[in-house]
This record gives structure tokens, C-alpha cells and sequence, in this order.
């Protein structure tokens, strides 16, 4: 049985050590190359961020405003949805109760339209102007613009949230 055992593997045994003889020819060495050891350069500090003109800060202020307002009107429509939600309470599907529910959280939805409008333009403002200051034509203002995004970018969220939360204390068809 040994012997049987060895002879099958012998040829796959004989095979790779083969393989191996060869290889140094034609590879790379994985020596260390003079690169690799030369001392590395002094780390310099990224550039400080070109704040936005007045053109840019007027625009990226109208979106905020924008988002804002769109936030307020959601939270009184949301306020109302919540209680139409409250109303309908366990009420079966298709139900009056459900229905009112359904309706306004499609007003809730609706009336945040102002904020993810903002969001959606402020996208585009930061795409257009980091294009911008990639190629030369513009001079900073990114950092700004990401900033008013990433305000405007939670308040959708949370209202995203919200409006899932109440979505899911109704029952579903």
C-alpha cells in the first residue's frame, strides 16, 4: 500500500521540483531595489482651501435657505402626519383612518420637496465647481459648498428617516 501511495505521487512531486529548477531565470529578483532605500521625502502640508467668492457664497446661501424652508414646511406637515398616523392607529389597510394616514404622509414628502431640491443643487454645484478648480478656471469655494451639502445632506436624511418611521407604524398592503 506505501509503495502504491508513493508512486502516485512521485510524478507530481517530480513535476514541481522541475518547475522550480528554472524559475530563477527571466523573474525579478524580490531583493530591495535603490529606490526603496533611499530616504524619504519631507512630507509638505496640503494647500489651505480657497474660501468661495461673494458669487458662490450668495448661491450657496440662497440653497441653504432653500433647504431650509423646505425643512420647516416638512416638519409642520410631518407634525400633521404624524397625528393622521396616530389616528389610524391598528386600522385595517384600505381603511378611512389608513387612507387620511397615507395621504398625509404623502403630504410630508411633498412639502420636503424645497430641501431635496437644495440637496440635489448643491451636487451639481460641487461637481461643476471641483471640475472647475481642477482644470484652473476656478479658484477654490469646494470646501464650502461640501459643507452646505453635507448640512442639507443630514436634514434630508433625517427627514428620510422620519418618514420611514411612519410608513412603518402603518400596516402595509
Amino acid at each position: 500500500m506505501q509503495i502504491m501511495i508513493t508512486r502516485r505521487f512521485l510524478p507530481t512531486i517530480a513535476l514541481i521540483l522541475s518547475g522550480c529548477a528554472g524559475a530563477h531565470e527571466g523573474y525579478p529578483s524580490l531583493a530591495k531595489r535603490p529606490v526603496e532605500s533611499a530616504p524619504m521625502a519631507e512630507a509638505t502640508a496640503a494647500p489651505l482651501p480657497v474660501p468661495a467668492d461673494d458669487k458662490l457664497k450668495a448661491q450657496i446661501s440662497q440653497l441653504t435657505s432653500q433647504a431650509q424652508s423646505g425643512g420647516a414646511n416638512f416638519d409642520k406637515a410631518y407634525a400633521s402626519a404624524d397625528r393622521a398616523v396616530n389616528s389610524a392607529g391598528r386600522a385595517s389597510v384600505s381603511s378611512d383612518a389608513w387612507v387620511a394616514a397615507q395621504v398625509a404622509i404623502s403630504a410630508a414628502e411633498s412639502a420636503r420637496n424645497d430641501s431635496v431640491s437644495a440637496l440635489a443643487s448643491l451636487d451639481t454645484l460641487f461637481i461643476e465647481r471641483s471640475n472647475a478648480v481642477a482644470d484652473g478656471s476656478e479658484k477654490g469655494g469646494v470646501a464650502d459648498i461640501d459643507a452646505a451639502r453635507a448640512s442639507v445632506l443630514s436634514m434630508v436624511d433625517s427627514q428620510n428617516d422620519r418618514i420611514d418611521a411612519l410608513k412603518n407604524r402603518l400596516p402595509q398592503p
